[in-house]
């Protein structure tokens, strides 16, 4: 499958956006560090600071085209992790709604693994 350059830009763009917007909203309301915060993950306080510095730093690296296979690790795991703990128990409720409430998480995973696998 051949992407153009454009469409890779435009994929960057759309990648880095929502990453590094995650990571300022985490960094700067208070409102959605304290969901994140009550995920119920181990040290959630220095959980926190490593993921607002990995989507922002990241995305960042992202958006300037530098090293971005490699930048795209860290927000795959980021990703996989969000769908596992957020997403994945709305299973139980139903197909439609885990399928709704995991739509940006899914087609932010497919974005990654695309520049992920661009970039060798």
């Amino acid at each position: 499958m051949s992407t153009s350059l454009a469409t890779m830009k435009l994929i960057r763009y759309a990648v880095a956006y929502v990453f590094i917007f995650s990571g300022l909203m985490k960094l700067l309301n208070a409102e959605t560090a304290n969901h994140f915060l009550g995920l119920g993950l181990p040290y959630p306080d220095r959980m926190l600071h490593l993921v607002i510095m990995l989507e922002i730093g990241c995305g960042v690296l992202i958006l300037l085209n530098k090293c971005v296979r490699t930048a795209a690790i860290p927000l795959i795991a980021i990703i996989i992790a969000a769908i596992l703990i957020t997403k994945l128990p709305i299973l139980n409720t139903g197909l439609l709604d885990f399928a709704f409430n995991a739509r940006l998480d899914i087609v932010m995973l497919i974005l990654l693994l695309i520049l992920y696998n661009r970039n060798r």
